[in-house]
């Protein structure tokens, strides 16, 4: 058994209140000891992807929590065209991948402790995700709240990684502002890529930018070097020299939603490898 990494990732903004007032922070980190250790663990037991990206297609069910403090849009509310539209973005996302997404259920709950204070390893995430918490290891579990008090304050969306699942399997799952879908308030974080970067992470994805110019890296050889998150949309950037430019327009760094549009194949192949390997589901 690898030991408790800290699988979840946060990356959050300022507001309180829905609207960014700078750019996507990390509020939690894996250390490359960890990612190491990770590594090792995915090494020794990988199951293969089949060969070619349209080798196999798979639909990954989505279950959509929606949690508010009360009906408003400003206390939460996420209408159900604002889902659609958010699964629209996934599935436009990952289509180079072979996975697409589909609506299960959606569910709301008014309760304002949840929507304020739920984050990491506190006791208002714990009791949300036992509650609401539907389906398997192959599932999506989605859940929208306000990141207002607390430990949380600000977040602008966290997930578990698939080696997580054998031994937390009730965390798992992507929680995200409720302001960040598709229509949202969040801008320039409101096209529905909080969650394409987060969904990147619970299918085994790190940040462009992990470990910066250093040689461990994000695992995956054809993202270029990044020596720290980019921010806004700023063409042409370089920070780590000899690998290429930075990779500003990939899902796994911190860009603006408008400026997110690529995984690379290395990504979709470590993305297929590790579905497969945590999460039993095969392409």
């Amino acid at each position: 058994m690898i030991p408790s990494l800290l699988l979840a990732f946060v990356f959050g903004i300022t507001s309180v209140l829905g609207a960014p007032q700078t750019g996507r922070t990390c509020g939690t980190h894996i250390t490359d000891e960890q990612l190491q250790a990770a590594e090792a663990h995915f090494a020794a037991h990988r199951v293969a992807p089949s060969s070619g990206v349209s080798a196999q297609a798979v639909t990954v069910n989505v279950y959509f929590h929606v949690v508010s403090q009360d009906t408003s849009t400003s206390g939460g509310s996420v209408t159900d065209t604002q889902i659609n539209n958010q699964i629209k973005v996934l599935n436009d996302a990952y289509a180079p991948a072979g996975i697409s997404w589909t609506l299960a259920n959606v569910t709301r709950t008014t309760n304002a402790e949840w929507f304020q204070r739920a984050s990491p390893n506190t006791s208002q995430q714990q009791a949300m995700k036992n509650s609401l918490r539907q389906g398997s290891s192959r599932d999506l579990n989605v859940y929208t709240v306000g990141f207002r008090a607390g430990s949380g304050a600000g977040l602008l969306g966290y997930a578990t990684f698939p080696q997580e699942y054998s031994t937390r399997p009730s965390d798992d799952g992507v929680v995200i502002l409720f302001s960040s879908v598709p229509g949202g308030t969040s801008a320039p974080y409101n096209l529905g890529h909080t969650l394409t970067h987060e969904i990147g992470h619970w299918l085994g994805l790190y940040h462009t930018f992990q470990g910066g110019c250093g040689s461990v890296g994000d695992s995956v050889a054809d993202t270029p070097p990044e020596s720290s998150p980019a921010y806004g949309c700023p063409r042409g950037r370089d920070s780590c020299s000899g690998g290429g430019l930075d990779p500003i327009n990939n899902y796994m760094d911190y860009s603006d939603d408008s400026c997110m549009n690529n995984l690379t194949p290395g990504q979709i192949e470590r993305v297929r490898s590790q579905i497969a390997t945590y999460r039993g589901i095969s392409l």
